[in-house]
């Protein structure tokens, strides 16, 4: 009986990953077939059946851009670099829909932040964490090196090579940590939402009042939010601040979408 049962939970298991991989290629299959309306409702089928991988955002961004839909296609591009952020296709299309959006903020952080991001988005988490243990087994290396050698130019190899990897493996462990803190934030948001309005208090806008327009596909990062349950419109409201800058406003949390 326990063969039996053990058999039919390994069947169970296999039937529902072969469900999975079905909707990632019925949704390719209708992406093929140029059906992107079915092709996003496969490849949300395989997501929500657990099968989140860079691939299936990657292919659900291009369905969503196809059928005009750039805030999805911008939020599903994201998704996919989060997981996996050497994916060079989903950085060029998500570089290519973001040029043709309404709203382009600049990158208001330093040229070194600027720098540092880019290097903690090149490749993923794990990526950083072997290099930083490779740069570690190096600085090992020259530390027995210098300890061991009799020979003193290989002393001063290990010495001066040593004293030159101990930043280098304090920085990619902090790059690896920074990485993989990146993985697990949700702080970033894609505009969903045609169009809303930044204003300076978490409220509907006053028509005497002045509010800065902001368009879908745009991204923001919340700083803060705060619950307003007589709000017929949104029942929250998020604190946000664009393209790195200081300045923070307020728009309605039902016209933005997590990454």
């Amino acid at each position: 009986m326990k063969h039996k049962i053990l058999a039919l939970i390994i069947s169970a298991v296999c039937i529902s990953g072969n469900a999975m991989a079905g909707n990632a290629q019925l949704g390719d299959s209708a992406y093929a077939k140029e059906a992107y309306s079915q092709a996003v409702e496969h490849y949300k089928k395989a997501l929500a059946d657990g099968q989140k991988s860079a691939d299936v955002y990657y292919n659900l961004g291009n369905s969503h851009y196809r059928q005009g839909n750039v805030a999805q296609a911008v939020l599903s591009y994201e998704r996919a670099l989060k997981l996996n952020p050497g994916m060079a296709d989903a950085r060029a299309n998500l570089e290519f829909v973001n040029s043709r959006l309404e709203d382009k903020p600049e990158d208001n952080n330093s040229l070194l932040t600027r720098a540092n991001n880019a290097v903690v988005a090149a490749v993923s988490a794990n990526s950083w964490a072997w290099i930083a243990l490779g740069v570690f087994v190096l600085l090992c290396a020259a530390a027995a090196l210098y300890i061991f050698a009799s020979n003193i130019a290989l002393r001063k190899t290990g010495f001066f090579g040593g004293m030159a990897l101990i930043p280098l493996t304090v920085y990619f462990v902090t790059v690896a940590a920074m990485a993989a803190a990146r993985v697990g934030d949700n702080s970033y948001a894609v505009v969903t939402a045609p169009s809303t309005l930044l204003n300076s208090v978490p409220r509907q806008p006053k028509k005497t009042e002045k509010v800065v327009p902001l368009h879908a596909g745009t991204k923001v990062q919340i700083v803060d939010s705060i619950a307003t349950p007589d709000d017929p419109v949104s029942p929250r409201w998020y604190n946000v601040k664009i393209g790195g800058g200081s300045h923070t406003a307020w728009l309605r949390a039902t016209d933005v979408e997590r990454i």
